[in-house]
């Protein structure tokens, strides 16, 4: 990985949209929901406020409109603060 988070940020591989549905039908890219779950690939070191209590490697729960998208090497990530992380899963 080329990018380290600074301060408390957090850079999370979000989990693929769902293809289909539970009855079999193929949801076109235009209705796909965005995913709210991901992987946590980075962590920035923390503030002195703030103290870091997620870790590479956890999967999150986040806010619909969290964090800010990157596309690097081609793989779409999430950076956000911390703060925008609801849940460890």
């Amino acid at each position: 990985m080329t990018i380290k988070p600074l301060s408390d940020r957090v850079l999370v591989l979000p989990n693929p949209a769902e293809e289909k549905t539970a009855g079999g039908l193929f949801i076109p890219d235009t209705a796909k929901e965005k995913p709210l779950m991901g992987k946590v690939v980075a962590v920035g070191p923390g503030t002195a406020e703030v103290k870091m209590e997620v870790k590479e490697g956890d999967t999150v729960l986040y806010g619909k409109y969290a964090g800010t998208e990157l596309n690097i090497e081609g793989v779409d990530y999430l950076i956000m603060k911390q703060n925008d992380i609801l849940a460890i899963y």
